[in-house]
């Protein structure tokens, strides 16, 4: 197949991928080699080196062999981006045990289905999560749950106060330890940091990265340690083939139990020796404090960051120039949310595409290379990427023809855990069929049009949400937008748009959709504008469009009763 992309690779990038026999393990034993003293993690204001963070890691890992963890065993890691998070990541790992990173909001209902479902011997968490873990506990065949404290790795100050804090507002949790309940902090003091040697090939399986549930119950996609480490390749060779080791500031927003968290942020640190400063809670002040204080080199964001960032007072008069590449996914970045960010701050957004089944990005806009705001950018170094009939994935489509995007590459999964059926459907013919619809201009670059499943009929046409969301975002009062189809009778779906205006302006509906008639086909129109405080939201800042059609259903039949 013609691959015309390659001639819009940044002339830096080599012209083949390599990719060595490493383990994820591997990684974080070389930067603690090589770099002994330079500082790991920054967790609000406390510094942990590469040092100090392989010791605690082999503690981790010689508890957890202590208490039966082996090569294959999953143990669940359900915590936000905290110290202890890249601890349990790579003492797990480094046991030749796989990884099952959890949401931590998750509820009873998800939490049972997904350690179930993997088959989790070991739970490693929070004492704050104890209620939910123990709700579920007894109807698994957990073996044991480790909890740590948010404050265990605070600076001292910190440490003393937050429990009072904690308490003050009512989240503070008590635990009974013993048995098979275990104290994080007390598990490693003490503990002589000799885990028993593990022989790990890059093919064995690393983790169970379960997809985000969207649409349906959520699938474990089976990540070996090649496939991630590709990944990291990847991303080193195309993006950030500048940065040398032990050089780069990372500003870890994305949640690491998330894979753009968990190998385009966390790993690829490791990878490259990096400094990760750790936000627990993806609030904006915090953001904005870390950007002031540890001057970051590069962060990875979603849009609704950068939505918030452009409308965050002052946010204009921040210093940005430590900032080598920015970088966003997990969701479509609306083209005026993209130019405003540009214009205030100088600073470039390289907009990415990826998938938790292909270890996170497989498709981004050159750094220096040509910028096409709306795209997605080209295939990354090694990957390949066609459109094919939405119902036949056999026919290939021409260029700028809308079809379903599928992908090829070395960092794409064996398949689903334990599921062949959804495994069979997700692969043609060796290609990953992404569920996205999407198009290729004559350069090679791909534009994401939208989800095959949020596809919306209407009067007998397609009509693609983002298409509609991207007028929307064009609007002077409009801060956020997402638009759903709905039942109707006559239309086939009738197409609403929710909207979250900025704050201190006011529109009406009919002011919406007559600025929509101006820029959209009579078909593609909003029907109905509903105005809202803030749009439902994954962990990964995705626009749950799922919830907001579950939500109006509900009201239309609750108003029939």
């Amino acid at each position: 197949m013609t691959k015309p992309w390659l001639s819009f690779y940044d002339e830096a990038v080599p012209a083949q991928l390599t990719i060595p026999a490493l383990t994820l393990p591997n990684l974080l034993t070389n930067a603690a080699q090589r770099y002994p003293r330079q500082t790991a993690l920054v967790y609000m204001g406390a510094r942990l080196s590469y040092g100090r963070l392989k010791l605690q890691v082999d503690r981790l890992a010689a508890a957890l062999a202590a208490l039966g963890v082996q090569s294959g065993d999953r143990v669940a890691i359900m915590l936000p981006n905290c110290p202890q998070a890249v601890i349990a990541y790579y003492a797990t790992l480094s046991l030749g045990a796989v990884s099952v990173m959890t949401n931590p909001l998750y509820v009873e209902r998800e939490l049972e289905h997904q350690w179930r479902d993997a088959g989790v011997k070991v739970v490693i968490s929070l004492n704050l999560f104890w209620p939910q873990i123990e709700a579920v506990r007894q109807k698994l065949t957990l073996e044991h749950v480790i909890l740590g404290g948010i404050q265990d790795y605070m600076p001292w100050l910190k440490r003393t106060l937050a429990p009072f804090e904690l308490k003050r507002r009512g989240k503070w949790v008590e635990v009974t330890y013993g048995g098979s309940v275990h104290n994080f902090t007390k598990l490693l003091a003490g503990r002589y940091p000799s885990p028993p040697a593990v022989e790990l090939s890059p093919d064995d399986l690393a983790c169970l990265q379960y997809t985000g549930g969207t649409t349906g119950l959520p699938k474990g996609a089976m990540l070996s340690h090649r496939h991630l480490i590709a990944s990291l390749c990847q991303i080193r060779s195309f993006l950030l083939y500048e940065h040398g080791e032990a050089e780069d500031v990372a500003l870890a927003i994305m949640p690491f139990f998330h894979v753009y968290g968990m190998n385009g942020l966390m790993n690829l640190a490791i990878y490259l020796a990096a400094t990760l400063v750790l936000i627990p809670q993806p609030e904006i002040k915090p953001i904005v404090e870390a950007i002031v204080a540890e001057r970051p080199t590069f962060f990875v964001g979603v849009p609704a960051l950068f939505v918030a960032l452009n409308n965050y007072h002052s946010f204009d008069r921040i210093d940005l120039s430590s900032i080598k590449a920015m970088f966003s996914g997990a969701s479509p970045l609306p083209v005026d949310v993209l130019e405003t960010f540009e214009a205030r701050t100088g600073a470039r957004i390289a907009e990415a595409y990826g998938m938790t089944e292909a270890s996170s990005v497989t498709h981004v806009n050159p750094l220096q290379g040509p910028r096409k705001p709306g795209s997605v950018g080209v295939p990354i170094l090694g990957t390949e990427a066609k459109i094919v009939d939405v119902d036949d994935p056999a026919r290939d489509l021409g260029l700028d023809e809308a079809g379903e995007l599928l992908i090829k590459g070395p960092q794409v999964m064996q398949g689903y855990w334990r599921n062949p059926a959804e495994t069979a459907a997700t692969f043609h013919d060796g290609w990953l069929r992404t569920g996205d619809i999407a198009r290729m201009d004559q350069d090679g670059y791909f534009y994401i049009v939208d989800r095959k499943k949020d596809l919306i009929l209407s009067a007998g046409y397609n009509v693609y949400p983002r298409e509609v969301e991207e007028v929307l975002y064009q609007h002077p009062h409009v801060q956020e937008a997402a638009v759903i189809g709905l039942p109707d009778g006559l239309r086939g779906e009738k197409i609403t748009a929710y909207v979250v205006l900025n704050a201190g302006h006011q529109a009406t509906a009919a002011e919406i959709r007559s600025f929509c008639r101006e820029r959209l086909a009579p078909y593609k129109q909003p029907r109905q504008v509903l105005f809202v405080e803030t749009l439902p939201k994954s962990m990964a800042g995705k626009v749950l469009r799922r919830e907001l059609r579950e939500a109006a259903l509900a009201e239309r039949d609750k108003q029939k009763s």
